[in-house]
């Protein structure tokens, strides 16, 4: 292939990409209008060097108190195609921000590794030890640091009763970070991770095992 077909290519697929983009946001707008009716709403992209196109949408009451919440591309996909009810699924997430009285907008992003090592510290690891605990108790849950050969940095949890087959899930800590960063739960990484691992184990078709929908 010459560099010219190669340019040609890429700026096909580069159109291709903001054809998509622009598809899914003016859709995520569109249901959040249908469900927010007597609200606000409004939302921005933005391009992330390492995640890609970056949705953020904001609903705002009559209050005048605005709920912000962001999506990677990939998972917008994901949802609008395997939720029965996209609309009730994108705007479960603003339902729960909005149980928070007062607004709850995007988080400040850390200026420097040491903030960002001070937000990861403070609040987004020992929230994620606590939230996976707390949500398969009375079972035995393990969470902890572990440095991953590829992915650098990880918080794994497992459930140690397990020895053979997966018992393990783990997240990089900046993909943990991007999601506090978009007003998201980050614990909901490992926790959905951890349920499928219960499904595995129990060898069962995700019924019974499986997280109950929000």
């Amino acid at each position: 292939m010459t560099t010219t077909q190669e340019n040609e290519t890429n700026r096909e697929n580069d159109q291709k990409l903001l054809e998509l983009v622009r598809q899914i946001y003016q859709h995520s707008l569109q249901l959040l209008n249908a469900v927010f009716e007597e609200e606000e709403v409004d939302g921005q992209v933005a391009n992330h060097e390492v995640y890609g196109p970056l949705f953020t949408f904001r609903v705002k009451n009559k209050e005048g108190e605005g709920y912000a919440c962001g999506f990677f591309l990939r998972e917008l996909l994901q949802g609008f195609q395997q939720n029965k009810n996209p609309a009730l699924w994108l705007s479960s997430f603003f339902v729960d921000l909005m149980k928070t009285p007062g607004g709850a907008l995007l988080p400040k992003p850390p200026q420097s590794e040491d903030e960002a090592k001070a937000i990861m510290d403070g609040k987004v690891i020992p929230h994620c030890i606590s939230a996976v605990k707390e949500e398969f108790a009375p079972e035995e849950v393990y969470a902890g640091l572990d440095l991953h050969q590829e992915h650098g940095p990880v918080l794994e949890a497992g459930f140690p009763k397990y020895k053979d087959g997966n018992n393990v899930c783990a997240m990089p800590l900046h993909l943990l970070l991007a999601h506090y960063l978009l007003n998201r739960d980050p614990a909901d990484l490992l926790i959905q991770g951890l349920y499928r691992i219960l499904d595995e184990q129990n060898g069962k078709s995700g019924q019974e095992a499986s997280q109950p929908e929000g």
